[in-house]
């Protein structure tokens, strides 16, 4: 059963295939009214049969986000289903998510001084078929982080940022990360927003 997130519509056809807090705050502040729904798929196991498979970091979100809209769309009739995916690729490589405090310590170090790319890929299904995706890049370069800033950069920010595939929120203190960020905010924070905006105006979810 979705979840209704509040806003200024007052029908509900669209629901969020993820559990992300950033990407419910993105839709709801935008003024969307939509569902969530969390597709319950073994996203890391994905990735790893995705990655003995040679495929890109683009190829990883994209299917990613296919499989969660197309997993809540199958018990969801006549409703639009977004499903939603980021992957972060340091060096040609994609980086998981930490799972505890040391772990997100190794992963800044080997961010620090470093350039790393964020792709946000969207898809929205409709009864059980996918009939949009998008996907975006962004390009960020983290500042040298010495190992004591680190740990209180964590210490501040808690477990919280675990659900950070890059250990911030660029909203948020994770902004003291960074020299330069290149590409769309929304991208960074975990979604394509514009280009879902321009759909749901295309299928009267919103007013053109």
């Amino acid at each position: 059963m979705a979840t209704r997130a509040k806003s200024g519509q007052d029908t509900m056809n669209l629901i969020l295939a993820s559990g992300s807090l950033a990407r419910s705050q993105m839709l709801q502040a935008s003024g969307i009214s939509f569902g969530v729904e969390k597709a319950f798929i073994d996203e890391e196991s994905v990735k790893e049969a995705l990655l003995a498979e040679s495929a890109t970091a683009h190829e990883i979100a994209d299917i990613l986000a296919e499989i969660k809209a197309l997993a809540v769309s199958a018990i969801n009739p006549r409703v639009y289903i977004l499903g939603a995916d980021q992957v972060l690729s340091l060096d040609g490589n994609c980086l998981s998510k930490a799972k505890n405090i040391t772990e997100a310590k190794q992963n800044l170090q080997a961010l620090s001084d470093k350039k790393h790319s964020l792709i946000s890929a969207a898809v929205i299904a409709f009864d059980g078929q996918v009939i949009w995706r998008a996907i975006d890049k962004a390009t960020l370069k983290m500042r040298p982080l010495s190992d004591d800033f680190i740990d209180s950069y964590l210490d501040k920010c808690g477990e919280e940022i675990l659900s950070s595939v890059g250990c911030y929120h660029l909203e948020g203190l994770g902004a003291q990360l960074f020299e330069s960020v290149e590409g769309d905010y929304f991208t960074v924070l975990g979604m394509p927003l514009l280009k879902v905006l321009h759909f749901c105006r295309t299928q009267g979810i919103i007013m053109s």
